[in-house]
């Protein structure tokens, strides 16, 4: 449990993006340092940013107001499965990825396509959501939105439904050089998994971009635990000196 209070406090720091600023060629070199607190508390509350973090990014573990639970104002508007205008929703027959995000390439690879992406203004009644939440958090509304991206996008599936309202910081987040709800679908497309999509899956998808849009509002706060840490950094010895008496 001791050893693991470093990961997650590496975690919390390496996602700031105030950090990865700073760091750049570091984390391009893929040899990235961060500062280690000269202060317990300091660290821990860092571990403790850090395994939140970490609980978002886990797919297999549910998060109480993300993914379970009373979903949070700011997320419960974030990426709902939307009929088309003027149409009606089907589960049973309405899950066909066919709006191109993906299709079968040479030797079994999976090539990503340009799918059906329309960027739009936040309405009203998804301003006020988002405002209402991040209140809680310590933010403005002009601040989440700052983290979020000035307009959402509508993800569609196929010509009657939709993912909507993703807002434009969480469609284009990537994970390991890769796009990630982009990917998600690229693999999902009709010619590809030959058949539609369960409801679960497309509920899998609206959690993801949550869970995203959560990690996009939790930047302040990682960028200011970073700022701790760096301020009163653990000073390391250099050859020839002494370490202070205990």
């Amino acid at each position: 449990a001791i050893a693991a209070l470093i990961w997650f406090h590496a975690l919390a720091v390496t996602y700031s993006p105030t950090y990865l600023r700073e760091n750049t060629d570091g984390v391009r070199r893929d040899w990235p340092r961060f500062p280690l607190p000269a202060s317990k508390d300091t660290l821990l509350a860092s571990a403790e940013l850090g395994q939140e973090l970490a609980t978002l990014l886990d797919p297999e573990t549910q998060v109480t107001g993300v993914t379970q639970g009373t979903i949070r104002s700011d997320l419960k508007i974030i990426s709902p499965v939307t009929a088309a205008p003027g149409r009606n929703f089907d589960p049973a027959t309405d899950l066909n990825v066919t709006a191109g995000w993906g299709h079968p390439g040479k030797g079994g690879v999976k090539m990503p396509g340009k799918g059906k992406l329309v960027e739009r203004e936040y309405v009203a009644a998804e301003r006020k959501s988002i405002e209402e939440g991040v209140s809680l958090l310590g933010l403005s509304g002009s601040q989440a939105i700052a983290k979020l991206g000035e307009k959402p996008f509508d993800v569609y599936l196929n010509d009657n439904v939709y993912w909507s309202n993703v807002p434009a910081n969480v469609w284009n987040f990537t994970i390991g050089g890769y796009q990630l709800l982009k990917k998600w679908l690229s693999y999902r497309e009709l010619k590809i998994l030959a058949r539609p999509i369960t409801a679960d899956e497309a509920r899998d998808f609206t959690h993801t971009a949550r869970r995203l849009t959560a990690i996009c509002l939790l930047e302040p706060k990682l960028d200011e635990n970073y700022l701790t840490a760096k301020s009163a950094a653990y000073k390391w010895l250099v050859s020839g000196e002494t370490a202070p008496p205990l």
